[in-house]
């Protein structure tokens, strides 16, 4: 039997193991991200500047309302105001400044070439003499439009004539820098899906859900308790669980219980290193007796998959993403599927299909080029190598045991776009998970 003092001891024991082993892992994070901020910073930064002919990039912060570009940029301790300050002085290099960010995350990073005071902003931007002032304001880019009105004002103060007059939206620049990766990038998110793709198909099961007994917000909360657990964020909030039937989405994430005969589906994506994932698994309920889905089911699931082929060869570098949106359109008509609006399905017995291949990254949707009908101005941008973006579709089947309405499967994978076409960034859904 133990003692107290023994208990005690043991007690120490653990907590300082388990706060040594979380240390390393804060650290591995941290040196990652430090990797992917010094890369982008070299590489990437450079040509985004250029492309929206922006000579310095001002990305202004306060204490506790920080801009969305803050985990990018290093983060840092920010008393008032603070300024991070880009300044192309040509050459393959960018200068970069921290003026009032400090602290040991950002000083230790390697990323900045000077660090001074919040005021000596003036006199920084007059020594450079910029013609076109990036600030982050947007219309219809959110990560790109983190400078509020009240900061707009004060930023504008503090550059005076003739500087003031010289901002200019750095949406462009901003869309620019997130989106183009880099391969360290391309290490972190592969990670993050590969967890939630886990994540995902283990809550589409029977370690998760018991037919009759666990409801869909049970399976939704259990998804964030994984995350918790593992000092993840999720990507949309709330994980989406929910059911389809002949009528459409039944419920989702409630507390309606899961039956055997449904088809149940996730729609998710988690959060680590300033990468947001987004991905879908579907799985069907078995019925007593059933030891397997039935072949309808199974028909209207493998028919989604097989639309995958059709887009994959479409989606190539060097076309905008409005020009890539025509030839998808065109390359599903010409395979015999109907192509159709969102939740719109035909009254026929071809499949139907639309998708909406919007970027990911940093956020569940990101920044870049934009296969979508509701991120209008990023359809404008040209794809090109090494673009992080959803997979995502729903293909919509009838069922003869509905009476022929249709059953919307939903594919969503995480992929990116190479030189020779698009590659997935972790194991792409290829089949029906089955609850028993």
């Amino acid at each position: 039997m133990r003692t107290v003092s023994g208990l005690v001891t043991l007690a120490a024991m653990v907590i300082a193991s388990v706060t040594s082993m979380h240390a390393q892992e804060a650290r591995r994070r941290w040196e990652l991200q430090r990797q992917i901020r010094l890369d982008k910073f070299e590489q990437v930064l450079p040509v985004a500047m250029r492309n929206a002919g922006i000579d310095m990039w001002i990305v202004a912060v306060k204490e506790n309302h920080t801009d969305p570009l803050w985990d990018d940029l290093g983060r840092g301790y920010v008393s008032g105001v603070g300024y991070y300050v880009f300044t192309d002085r040509g050459g393959s290099r960018i200068e970069r400044a921290a003026l009032g960010p400090s602290g040991y995350l950002l000083e230790e990073s390697g990323a900045y070439d000077h660090f001074g005071a919040a005021s000596t902003l003036r006199t920084y931007v007059a020594a450079r003499d910029p013609q076109r002032i990036g600030i982050n304001t947007s219309q219809e880019l959110g990560p790109a439009d983190g400078l509020s009105f009240a900061m707009r004002t004060q930023l504008a103060t503090a550059l005076g004539d003739p500087y003031a007059g010289r901002m200019v939206s750095a949406e462009r620049l901003v869309s620019e820098f997130r989106s183009r990766r880099v391969a360290s990038e391309i290490v972190a998110f592969g990670e993050a899906a590969r967890l939630s793709v886990q994540l995902a198909e283990q809550a589409l099961s029977n370690d998760v859900i018991t037919p009759g007994q666990t409801t869909l917000e049970e399976a939704a909360w259990w998804l964030q308790d994984q995350l918790l657990a593992r000092g993840l964020g999720s990507s949309f909030d709330m994980p989406s669980v929910y059911v389809t039937g002949p009528e459409g989405i039944v419920a989702t994430s409630s507390d309606r219980i899961v039956q055997r005969g449904d088809v149940i589906m996730i729609d998710w994506g988690i959060q680590l290193m300033n990468f947001s994932t987004d991905v879908k698994r579907v799985a069907y309920v078995l019925q007593s007796g059933e030891t397997q889905p039935p072949a309808s089911i199974q028909s209207a699931f493998d028919k989604a998959i097989a639309v995958r082929d059709v887009l994959k060869p479409v989606v190539k570098p060097g076309r905008t993403a409005a020009d890539t949106m025509n030839a998808m359109d065109a390359a599903l008509a010409e395979a015999g599927y109907g192509v159709i609006a969102f939740n719109q399905p035909n009254a026929d017995d071809r499949t139907d299909v639309v998708y909406g291949f919007h970027p990911v990254g940093n956020t569940g949707h990101g920044l870049g080029p934009s296969m979508t009908t509701w991120q209008p101005l990023q359809q404008t941008f040209t794809l090109y190598t090494q673009h992080m973006f959803s997979f995502e579709f729903f293909a919509y089947t009838p069922i003869a045991e509905w009476g022929g309405r249709k059953l919307r499967i939903p594919i969503e994978d995480d992929a990116i776009l190479m030189e020779h076409g698009v590659q997935f960034l972790h194991p792409a859904n290829y089949r029906l998970l089955v609850i028993k």
